[in-house]
């Protein structure tokens, strides 16, 4: 079948961060056709709304909404029924789920998971923690972070610290390099979590590579891209790894949002482990 391209409407009363997430991981598993997405957020009257419908006629495909207004998504479904393009809240069945099994409806609250609450708070302030102590920054408290991330340059800890901080988890990051040591003593922190990153020789060669070429010095920092040294840098975060018993984790072939799972698990794991201690000393 040859590829082509389609319309991708994502209709929105909150941000649209829902919709996109779903319609994206769907139409990944569609390579022969791409989509051209049409984000519309913070649709939630009937002027925002005849802007949508009037270019559904100009440009028809899957139209995916997230509406709790009623009079607007039964609007925007009639309109969608008439031009015979496919329509869907891909909320619905969860919400049937929810009725279904708590006996009560949703109370319709647009952008309801995007409130003000104390869930909110708690995620701004980890991502300040967490860019405050992005490459060995304030090593001074980093024993107050959820979880610490080890590893050389290049194994992705700065995009994985920010995707965990928009989780609401206190994240520091700290490279590794052979023959300096830590700027602080990990190993005597019982809060935090300390996980390490590594990946293959190949692919972290890859990467600095492509930000050399980036940053226009090409030819410099040999060091930096000899394979040899790269295992041994490779090498040392894992026997520092395993000196301290702490995790390893491979990113060669994960993406952020994987590793950040896993690193999670990992997380949880260490905080049922730390519950179990304290109960046990209060014994």
């Amino acid at each position: 079948m040859r590829g082509h391209f389609f319309h991708l409407h994502l209709v929105s009363d909150a941000t649209g961060e829902t919709l996109i997430a779903v319609a994206r991981a769907a139409a990944s598993q569609y390579s022969n056709s791409q989509p051209i997405e049409h984000v519309h957020p913070l649709i939630r009257n009937e002027r925002q709304l005849d802007k949508i419908l009037n270019r559904l006629e100009d440009e028809p495909g899957i139209v995916l909404y997230t509406l709790v207004n009623l009079d607007l998504a039964e609007r925007l479904e009639r309109h969608c029924q008439q031009l015979h393009i496919p329509v869907c809240n891909i909320l619905n069945p969860v919400f049937n789920i929810f009725q279904s099994y708590l006996g009560a409806s949703e109370q319709g609250l647009a952008g309801a998971q995007h409130s003000l609450d104390s869930g909110y708070f708690k995620r701004i302030d980890a991502m300040n923690f967490t860019m405050s102590h992005d490459d060995g920054q304030s090593p001074q408290s980093v024993g107050e972070a959820d979880i610490v991330i080890v590893g050389i340059s290049r194994t992705s800890k700065t995009p994985t610290s920010i995707y965990l901080a928009n989780r609401g988890l206190r994240v520091a990051n700290i490279p590794l390099v052979p023959d300096i040591p830590l700027p602080t003593p990990l190993h005597t922190y019982t809060k935090p979590m300390v996980i390490g990153l590594i990946a293959s020789p190949s692919r972290i060669m890859q990467i600095r590579q492509n930000r050399i070429l980036g940053f226009g010095n090409e030819g410099r920092e040999s060091d930096y891209l000899n394979r040899n040294m790269i295992g041994e840098e490779i090498a040392y975060t894992r026997s520092m790894c395993q000196r301290n018993q702490w995790p390893i984790l491979d990113v060669t072939r994960k993406s952020i949002e994987e590793t950040a799972a896993e690193i999670y698990k990992y997380y949880q794991r260490h905080r049922k482990k730390m519950a179990a201690k304290s109960a046990n000393d209060l014994q």
